[in-house]
């Protein structure tokens, strides 16, 4: 009788024991396993650093803060392989600043010369360029190209192209293309304060121009 109680005891003990075993296993395998997270946790990494390298080059300041800016000459080199023509020129009124915006189509990240001028005149000729306001601001686009070099057909909206609502900013005059620069003319108010940066997808040169006290 007490041979034939203890044997399934023993037996019994034996499955606990493989049991154990077999899920200390399968928790190591698991924690040296990096292909083991959860796919939901490799997706919101993904999406991260898409979001990181996706950045643009400049953004508007936040709500009530001071714009960064002041009335120095600004320049960017353009890349190598750049090929732009401005298609769009917009105006547009933000808190504490106006803005203009000259939207590019082509090959290449054009680079700029943006500083206040005497006076405005045309590439090539040198003929003066009637500018509405008290001071010019000369936006200088480099790694420019000719509509039949880069395919894209160039702006020929309103000229000059009135401020929309703007305060400082009183119009914007095209000048054209020249030997791989397109020179525009942001007439002011005054010589206030402005900074210039470059957005992506699609790629615009913005220039921000600040209130004056």
């Amino acid at each position: 009788m007490n041979r034939r109680t203890s044997l399934p005891a023993a037996v019994l003990a034996a499955a606990v024991l493989l049991t154990g075993c077999a899920q200390q296993q399968a928790a190591t395998a698991s924690s040296s396993n990096p292909a083991s997270s959860s796919p939901e946790s490799a997706s919101s990494s993904s999406a991260s650093a898409s979001s990181t390298s996706s950045a643009p080059t400049g953004s508007a300041p936040a709500e009530g803060a001071a714009l960064p800016a002041d009335t120095e000459p600004d320049s960017a080199e353009a890349s190598a392989d750049a090929r732009v023509t401005v298609t769009d020129i917009r105006t547009g009124r933000h808190d504490g600043f106006d803005r203009v915006v000259l939207e590019v189509e082509g090959a290449g990240t054009p680079g700029w010369d943006v500083r206040y001028v005497d006076a405005a005149s045309s590439q090539g000729s040198g003929d003066p360029v009637e500018v509405a306001g008290d001071a010019v601001l000369q936006v200088t686009v480099t790694g420019a190209g000719y509509p039949y070099d880069t395919g894209a057909e160039e702006y020929a909206g309103a000229d000059p192209l009135p401020g929309e609502g703007t305060r400082t900013v009183t119009e914007v005059a095209f000048d054209a293309t020249y030997e791989g620069t397109t020179v525009a003319f942001i007439g002011t108010s005054s010589q206030a304060p402005f900074r210039v940066y470059l957005l992506e997808d699609p790629s615009r040169l913005v220039v921000e121009v600040a209130d004056q006290a």
